[in-house]
């Protein structure tokens, strides 16, 4: 067992004092006079053992002191100067340590709250994980962003985020960035980067949503395309379909039948070719919507009645059932929507063969057109949105095109997607 410092100085004094006095007793003991002065000079001895035992104690007591107030990282303790010049060194540099330990943490504690206010109003969401690749906090623009709430993300690795996004970041190194693109639609930049705390790397997501800027850069670009070929081709079809009227009124002799029917087939095709380039205007021109309280339900009933011959054709059953919602009131352009509706419907329409079931549904939040027909390829999954992509062969892609386009304008996010269920959904939701 080893023994303290403390233990041994008293040991040693009480040992050499009780073998002074044992000496005194057998030399000194007939010499009286001599005796009591040894005595007192033995109790004189341990008087001032006792206060050097004491001076040697308060350094050690200022230093354990101090080192309790650091324990408790209470900074504001200061020792007051004793005039003992050995105990005055220590005091002075311990208050020199103190008050630097305590302006370090003043300053700390200040870079800390600043880099939690600008992380917190960072326009970018931020995602911060602990030394075990886990979630420990999301700042307020990443818990808008995917609308989940604290306890989604705690303690959680990325692969197990029930989120479609999150388990294709999985392999992302730090210091890597990558841009994913999910629900054919939503786009998003990612980098992965990291931090040292308490001498090792932690590592931060900082994920910004690109979507709206893509969509309007996607129009921007399309709009002025379109623009640009309509006046061209319409001003054009206007002149060469006057010529060939013209034409064909000056060629009335059955001599020329042959010949007016060919212009005849011209002229058409001018017309045909007007209304094509009509339709991509149409989607550059759609007007802002003008919503008022719709009952969804009753808009999905109408357009099951409208679609449903079509569907039947085919030999194809559409399923519209919503006995045990009733009514469910939206702020939406009913016009628009029911144009949404029209096309997500032809669309499993013609992905559908004899014998597949189409079903319309909904609920107070979302509205859901699903079918079991031909499944999509999941190369085709990543561009079904992108602008006039069609996997027809005489397709312009304008129906899924004007359809973003509108489900954008009114707020609501979208997906389009084939489950390992054997069903297609393509799912509305409106904002919360």
């Amino acid at each position: 067992m080893k023994i303290s410092l403390r233990v041994r100085y008293i040991l040693f004094i009480g040992i050499l004092h009780i073998v002074l006095i044992l000496m005194i007793f057998f030399l000194l003991r007939e010499k009286k006079i001599y005796f009591i002065a040894s005595e007192v000079l033995i109790l004189v001895s341990i008087v001032i053992s006792i206060q050097i035992y004491r001076d040697f104690l308060r350094p050690i007591e200022f230093v354990r002191s101090g080192i309790e107030a650091i324990k408790d990282k209470d900074f504001s303790i200061k020792f007051v100067q004793t005039g003992k010049s050995e105990i005055d060194i220590l005091i002075e540099v311990y208050n020199l340590m103190i008050d630097q330990l305590r302006e370090e943490r003043i300053k700390l504690n200040e870079q800390h709250f600043f880099l939690e206010k600008l992380i917190e109003a960072s326009p970018i969401a931020i995602l911060i994980m602990d030394f075990d690749e886990k979630m420990v906090s999301v700042n307020g623009k990443g818990k808008r962003l995917f609308q989940k709430s604290q306890t989604f993300w705690m303690g959680k690795k990325l692969e197990e985020l029930d989120f479609t996004l999150f388990p294709q970041l999985a392999d992302l190194q730090d210091g890597e960035s990558r841009t994913v693109k999910i629900n054919s639609v939503e786009t998003y930049k990612v980098q992965r980067s990291h931090f040292m705390d308490q001498g090792f790397r932690r590592s931060f997501l900082m994920i910004e949503e690109l979507t709206t800027d893509i969509l309007e850069s996607e129009k921007k670009a399309y709009g002025k395309v379109i623009r640009m070929m309509a006046h061209e081709v319409n001003n054009t079809l206007g002149a060469t379909d006057s010529i060939l009227q013209t034409t064909r009124n000056y060629l009335a002799e059955d001599s020329f039948l042959d010949l007016r029917e060919a212009l005849g087939v011209a002229s058409d095709r001018n017309k045909r070719l007007a209304i094509f380039m009509r339709n991509f205007a149409d989607v550059v021109r759609l007007p802002i919507p003008f919503k008022e309280k719709t009952d969804v339900v009753g808009l999905l009933r109408s357009v099951g009645t409208f679609m449903r011959p079509m569907a039947e054709r085919k030999g194809i059953s559409l399923e519209v059932d919503f006995s045990e919602i009733g009514e469910i009131w939206i702020d939406l352009d009913a016009g628009q929507m029911e144009q949404v509706f029209v096309n997500v419907v032809k669309n499993a329409i013609e992905a559908c063969e004899t014998g597949n079931l189409i079903q319309l549904k909904a609920t107070r939040g979302n509205i859901l057109i699903r079918n079991n027909g031909k499944q999509i390829a999941e190369e085709t999954a990543v561009q079904l949105f992108n602008p006039f992509f069609s996997t027809k062969k005489d397709g312009q892609g304008i129906g899924l095109t004007l359809t973003k386009e509108i489900l954008v304008s009114h707020g609501f996010s979208f997906s389009l997607t084939s489950g390992s269920d054997g069903w297609t959904l393509f799912e509305i939701s409106k904002p919360e």
